[in-house]
């Protein structure tokens, strides 16, 4: 829960965690041009007239990564949009400063999971109120073709970014993980989880901002060794197919449903290209698609699309 009581902030705290993200992007980004034999990320470094900037790095078209974008931006405004104050309304009217590190990687192998991840923190000013700030973020991972060891091992990297902060918080975002990224029209989740978290101010700035750090370090922990053990299994046209088609509900979820998209948007203090980075590249849409029954296509959704507790399966 928020409290508008916290301390107000210095400007070297928000100092510290603008260095720890840039830093962090830096990191993924090197971690994941490091399984590309030549291609390597671009970057557009922008900035808005009404205040903020960013580093928007994409990479494009590569032997691994089909596409991929890893986005720090910094980012404020004088009023909050909808998205920000449905749960806390008081804040209306408010400004804000916002920033933080977001990133989807869609690999060219359909046995190659995607996976996005985001950090961030949001400060809110005013008037007649002490500065309310708060930190948001986790890690998830959508599958096409499951292995319980990637599923597994995803998971229990979660539960050692998080738990030692406090106890019980990995089911606690695991389970607000599973929550959130369910896409409701389609009834089912848009992959196998891990760990989501918003409004986040328990105990001082800096327990929140270790937290913060501790699952941004773990993102990079996490995902390398799958990539590494997926990227070049072998696949067929079929399985391609099926793989464009799941990515369309990758693109349902970020444009109905995602919080940062919308916010991004409906701000106007973001950069457009920037927040629909993570669209997938190619995607497929036909109409009442089916899989075949008892097939393997079948059973991502059977079987791994079912917020299962895998640490304890």
């Amino acid at each position: 829960m928020l409290d508008s009581t916290n301390p107000s902030l210095t400007r070297l705290d928000i100092d510290a965690v603008k260095r720890y993200l840039l830093t962090l992007q830096d990191q993924i980004c090197q971690a994941l041009e490091s399984v590309e034999p030549e291609c390597r990320f671009r970057e557009d470094a922008w900035d808005r007239p009404n205040g903020g900037s960013g580093r928007t790095r994409v990479i494009a078209d590569g032997q691994v990564i089909e596409k991929g974008g890893v986005n720090f931006s910094h980012v404020m405004g004088d009023n909050l949009p909808p998205s920000a104050t449905a749960d806390r309304p008081e804040l209306a009217g408010g400004s804000f400063e916002a920033m933080g590190v977001s990133l989807v990687i869609h690999p060219k192998n359909p046995m190659a999971p995607t996976s996005h991840a985001n950090v961030r923190l949001f400060v809110v000013h005013k008037e007649g109120m002490e500065p309310v700030w708060w930190f948001g973020g986790g890690f998830d991972l959508t599958p096409y073709y499951g292995f319980d060891e990637d599923c597994v091992d995803w998971h229990q990297a979660a539960f050692d970014a998080v738990e030692p902060f406090g106890e019980g918080y990995y089911q606690r975002f695991k389970h607000w993980c599973d929550e959130y990224f369910y896409l409701k029209h389609r009834g089912e989740p848009r992959g196998i989880g891990g760990l989501f978290y918003d409004d986040f101010n328990e105990g001082s700035f800096e327990h929140s901002f270790a937290m913060m750090r501790a699952v941004g370090d773990a993102y990079k922990k996490a995902y390398m060794p799958i990539l590494e053990r997926r990227k070049d299994l072998p696949f067929t046209e079929q399985q391609r197919d099926f793989q464009l088609h799941r990515r369309g509900r990758y693109v349902e979820f970020n444009l109905v449903f995602d919080r940062g998209t919308h916010f991004g948007l409906q701000s106007g203090a973001g950069r457009t290209e920037s927040i629909l980075m993570s669209l997938p590249p190619e995607v497929r849409w036909t109409y009442d698609y089916q899989v075949e029954p008892d097939s393997e296509e079948a059973k991502l959704t059977s079987y791994y699309l079912t917020a299962k507790d895998w640490l304890n399966a």
